[in-house]
């Protein structure tokens, strides 16, 4: 899995003329997904992502977590994440769990992160077509790989 961890201020995503969620300070987290990912991968990057210390303690140094702030998370699947350039400039998404993958990965992945934060959270649709806008704070943005845990 592949996740783009992003700060914001503020953050949604739309779907045609209906906003599907929406938050103030929190985070925005795209999501790619492979085949080859399994339950350990989704607990790793859940509990990372809950855990990561990006936000501001009271001496403006990044030391707390989502969790400890009491920040929101929006989650958004995005298999674009999983895009290989390596030959050409068209991208390959041969990596990309295909639907009947991603889609039980991707709700496992929420159940995860909604139990490590300790409240819901937030999502976009799966493989909608989605207006996503946010107010990266700082900026601040971080890439987690699962398969470079190390």
């Amino acid at each position: 899995m592949i996740a783009v961890i992003q700060r914001v201020s503020s953050a949604a995503v739309q779907i045609e003329d209906t906003v599907k969620a929406q938050i103030q300070n929190g985070l925005l987290v795209l999501v790619g997904i492979e085949d080859a990912d399994t339950q350990e991968d989704i607990d790793w990057l859940a509990s990372k992502m809950v855990n990561l210390r990006i936000f501001n303690d009271d001496a403006d140094v990044m030391n707390v977590s989502v969790k400890d702030a009491q920040g929101d998370i929006i989650l958004v699947s995005q298999f674009t994440l999983q895009a290989s350039t390596k030959k050409g400039n068209r991208p390959s998404y041969i990596k990309a769990a295909r639907p009947d993958v991603a889609i039980p990965l991707y709700e496992k992945f929420i159940e995860s992160v909604t139990m490590q934060l300790g409240r819901p959270i937030q999502t976009g649709e799966f493989g909608a077509d989605m207006k996503v806008s946010l107010v990266n704070d700082g900026p601040v943005t971080i890439v987690v790989d699962t398969k470079n845990k190390v």
